[in-house]
């Protein structure tokens, strides 16, 4: 049985030291390959115009494009100090042609309708305050025949991998964020529950190592 799950934030990570601590934390995720790329370019997006929801500071979605040469990406990010540094990193990989970010909330993104080829998302969801009117933005602005891959922690993991991933995440200062992300994680019951209320059809949930991975495509 999961413990109750415990809100964390729903305004994204502010404040420039905050920030500047999780872009530390996020580039060694990065170094290490712990940024879930491999299933996202495995659900098939690989090209296109293709949405990214709860960037941070990029390196997902810039480490994507390195492997995806026929796409662009656009980020929607609900905090601002986020996205000046995502822009910073923009420009250290030399994507400034291929990537821009846009500042909103994934409950309402200023965004059009059916204008992008996928979307996906890696370790945000649980910081969304209503999974629900989420996927049906994903619906909303996905093309039909779309694809959308959304990957995060899950709260009902192993006691022994996560004080194993807790040991092992750098910076320290970082270590009691991880806990609380994790405390505001969702299972994958929960997750099926929302997807059967939402436009989202037909969505594949699978268990993974430290966490889930929802992936389809809109009919």
């Amino acid at each position: 049985m999961a413990k109750k799950r415990i809100i964390e934030t729903n305004e994204g990570i502010q404040g420039e030291l905050t920030v500047e601590i999780f872009n530390n934390f996020a580039r060694n995720m990065r170094d290490k390959g712990w940024n879930n790329v491999d299933s996202i370019i495995k659900v098939g997006i690989t090209k296109g115009n293709v949405l990214e929801i709860g960037p941070g500071p990029g390196y997902v979605g810039l480490e994507w494009l390195k492997r995806s040469p026929d796409a662009t990406l656009t980020g929607c990010e609900i905090s601002r100090n986020m996205i000046r540094l995502a822009e910073k990193n923009v420009h250290d990989y030399g994507f400034e042609s291929r990537a821009k970010y846009v500042e909103g909330n994934c409950m309402q993104m200023p965004l059009p309708n059916s204008s992008f080829d996928a979307v996906f998302s890696n370790g945000s969801l649980h910081e969304w305050e209503d999974p629900i009117k989420v996927f049906n933005e994903i619906d909303r602005v996905l093309k039909p025949g779309g694809l959308f891959c959304v990957t995060d922690m899950r709260r009902d993991v192993s006691p022994i991998i996560k004080w194993m991933i807790y040991a092992s995440t750098k910076p320290k200062e970082i270590r009691p964020g991880f806990l609380s992300s994790l405390n505001a994680a969702y299972t994958i019951l929960e997750i099926t529950n929302f997807l059967s209320r939402s436009n989202l059809k037909d969505a594949d949930i699978q268990s993974a190592f430290f966490g889930l991975c929802i992936s389809g495509k809109k009919g």
